[in-house]
């Protein structure tokens, strides 16, 4: 047996859901208590005790994550443990259904559509059955892909989902329940599946086939899931198949912290695993290694007037700490010039930039402190932007590399059709009607469609496919092929800032170097988004300030979290108020904010702000905030926060040696004002500071 030196590193409790080994187990960790540090070691743990890695599947949120925790995983036991399977429940679907989509009709091949592309196929089936040119208002098409991505991930009808969202809509509901119809009819005979395809699919496939689900309880023994409060009902009912013959499934996640019910997570997952799997063990964890007890001690608080809930309380060993602050400002102007001050005093006294983050509800929460973050010269940066693939011109070029993998994706050929000089929609429809009468000799359609249309970029897309597909290249070859068509259409179409985009394109290029495979590499590439390449993005060794909406913050931690706009109608969202689940998602996600924070927690209410149309109006401070007994906060007085005269700069001189709590020890080289002094550091160089923010000592030498 390996050596199991790293259990002595465990809490009882992660000690205890390591060592259980057989049978359904549910964790439920709150934020904070190592569940990550858990699952890597229950995967060594079931290595150690012999199983072979090739029979564990581990799910994680992400691919990345589950790649990360498999080698930490291996590091522990000093061996490979590569041969896990992990990734995200929507990369096993799709790597499955490779080997059993023909069960349902599907050959190995099949195009997976991201968002985007359903929305666009949407678009066409819409007005092809002539819904567009209605008077009446139909729904757009990201609207449409809403309610249907709904429908399939809540396992609701189109009535519910009509009647509970989208009550203007219901005048149209039987030509929107025909639209749906062609839309699935399209995607089957096409040979496409969408996101929520991958998983209703390979669901299906399980349920209907037990010799499947049988071989899949062979191929994997031991099924770990992390994040399962955030998983949906499909993926709930997906690991109820694939454990069913062994039953040994773990899964781990916090009731507290579910919430994306806007994506369609199934809050109620998390408490109806032990009816999917009787006899299930529970274990929690509640000793939290992050915060203070200070902000446990809110926390706890803000989640135990939860309706639903595992009943847990956080601790921590940790001692010390201030109480989490909260801070009445006058306006959001007052607000933001609160977060800058403070900011900046942090910063001062050693606190790096990256090591605070500002979280809010919603994005525009942020745009008044953005404003004055800019004029104080504090860098920042903020989550929640385009990934790589929503940018027009990455999906232009993986349309053509689409059209390279499965020539019957007619989505991909609308788009790379409307892109060529002299092809319009026209031209296109013509194009594409004679592609689907020929299926079966595409090539020799496309030969003939040149006499048809002679224009000279669709010869050469002709030429390129032709190449392409009769001569076996390397992916980086067919890539690079494909570029080189490409970047002339490229330069015409994104002449205004075509040299900032190519950057993405050549990533790109330089990723494919690990594949071997188009299918897998596109696969990944959409089940994976890439961030966009941002040009106003900082660099990378640059430090700066975090802005970010809750959801996206979750699973980050800072040393001091400032939360903006904590009032009735922010946060809760106006959207909530009126629906108890909701409102619950609310607390849980004020919850998830709290719970960032390391060391300082600052709760920021502006009590007036200024509507479009009604001028400036009185807030009321957030029911989150009334529900906290007064005694576990510190009350910022507004004359603490009211600018004063300072003289220290008279303190000092030019020629004075002085020592900085961070910077060490250096020269002053300028008194700018009463208040601003240059200081010469020998590692990082000549620095403005601030007096008012600095703890700067003067050495006597």
């Amino acid at each position: 047996m390996k050596n199991l030196e790293f259990l002595k590193e465990l809490n009882p409790a992660q000690a205890e859901a390591v060592r259980t080994i057989f049978g359904p187990l549910l964790v439920i960790a709150g934020a904070g208590s190592g569940k990550t540090k858990t699952i890597i070691c229950r995967m060594a743990y079931l290595v150690a005790h012999g199983v072979p890695p090739e029979k564990i599947l581990l799910l994680t949120f992400t691919r990345k994550a589950g790649k990360e925790m498999i080698e930490r995983a291996g590091a522990l036991l000093k061996m490979d443990c590569n041969k896990i399977m992990g990734g995200t429940f929507h990369s096993l679907c799709q790597y499955m259904l490779r080997f059993y989509g023909y069960l349902l009709g599907y050959k190995p091949n099949f195009t997976i559509l991201d968002r985007s592309d359903s929305e666009d196929l949407i678009n066409l089936l819409r007005n092809s059955l002539g819904l567009a040119e209605r008077k009446k208002r139909f729904p757009k098409k990201d609207t449409l892909a809403s309610i249907y991505s709904k429908m399939i991930n809540q396992q609701k009808t189109l009535e519910e989902i009509l009647s509970h969202e989208y009550p203007q809509f219901l005048d149209h509901y039987y030509e929107i329940e025909r639209l749906f119809i062609e839309y699935v009819n399209y995607k089957k005979e096409h040979q496409l599946m969408d996101y929520d395809d991958l998983l209703l699919n390979w669901l299906e496939v399980l349920k209907n086939f037990p010799e499947v689900r049988k071989e899949i309880g062979k191929k994997f023994e031991f099924i770990m899931v992390d994040e399962y409060q955030d998983t949906n009902f499909l993926q709930g009912e997906i690991i109820k198949y694939m454990g069913e013959t062994h039953k040994n499934v773990m899964v781990v996640g916090d009731d507290s912290q579910s919430i994306y019910g806007f994506r369609g997570a199934y809050f109620r997952n998390i408490f109806e695993f032990p009816k999917l799997f009787p006899d299930t063990k529970i274990i929690k964890l509640e000793q939290n290694y992050r915060s203070t007890q200070s902000i446990l001690d809110l926390a706890n608080v803000i989640i135990s007037n939860s309706k639903i809930k595992y009943t847990k309380t956080l601790f921590t060993l940790k001692k010390g700490g201030r109480k989490p602050v909260l801070f009445k400002a006058k306006d959001e102007t007052e607000s933001s010039k609160f977060v800058a001050d403070k900011v900046l005093e942090f910063r001062e006294n050693g606190i790096k930039l990256s090591q605070m983050a500002v979280l809010f509800r919603s994005a525009y929460h942020s745009f008044d402190l953005e404003v004055e973050l800019t004029k104080r010269g504090i860098p920042f940066v903020k989550y929640g932007g385009l990934k790589l693939l929503e940018s027009a011109h990455m999906k232009d070029f993986l349309s053509l590399l689409r059209i390279i993998s499965n020539p019957q994706d007619f989505i991909s050929w609308h788009r790379v059709l409307l892109l060529l000089e002299g092809i319009g929609p026209k031209s296109t429809e013509k194009i594409i009607s004679s592609l689907k009468q020929n299926l079966l000799n595409i090539d020799y359609t496309l030969e003939k469609l040149i006499f048809q249309f002679p224009q000279k970029e669709f010869k050469e897309l002709v030429i390129l496919l032709k190449e392409l597909w009769k001569n076996k290249k390397s992916l980086s070859e067919i890539l690079i092929s494909v570029w080189d068509f490409y970047k002339p259409i490229f330069e015409r179409i994104y002449y205004e800032d075509y040299h900032k985009r190519e950057k993405d394109i050549e990533g790109v290029i330089a990723l494919s170097e690990k594949y071997n495979l188009l299918e897998d590499f596109l696969t990944d590439l959409i089940l994976e988004p890439i961030e966009v390449t941002d040009i106003e993005k900082p660099a990378k060794d640059e430090d700066c300030l975090t802005l970010s909406t809750v959801h996206s913050a979750k699973g980050l931690e800072w040393h001091t979290v400032f939360i903006i706009s904590l009032i009735e109608g922010r946060f809760p969202s106006a959207y909530s108020i009126h629906n108890d689940e909701e409102l619950e998602e609310e607390r849980r996600l004020f919850y998830v904010a709290v719970t960032r924070a390391r060391e300082n927690l600052f709760l920021i209410a502006p009590m007036t702000i200024y509507i479009p149309g009604e001028g400036k109006t009185l807030a009321k401070l957030s029911r989150f905030i009334k529900e906290v007994p007064p005694s576990l906060l510190e009350f910022y007085k507004e004359e603490e926060f009211k600018e004063k005269e300072l003289d220290n700069g008279k303190k000092f001189k030019v020629g004075d040696i002085v020592k900085h709590p961070h910077f060490g020890i250096g020269e002053v080289r300028e008194i700018l004002s009463s208040e601003k002094i240059r200081v010469f550091f020998e590692e990082k160089g000549n620095t403005l500071l601030n007096l008012k923010y600095t703890n700067l000592e003067k050495l006597i030498m």
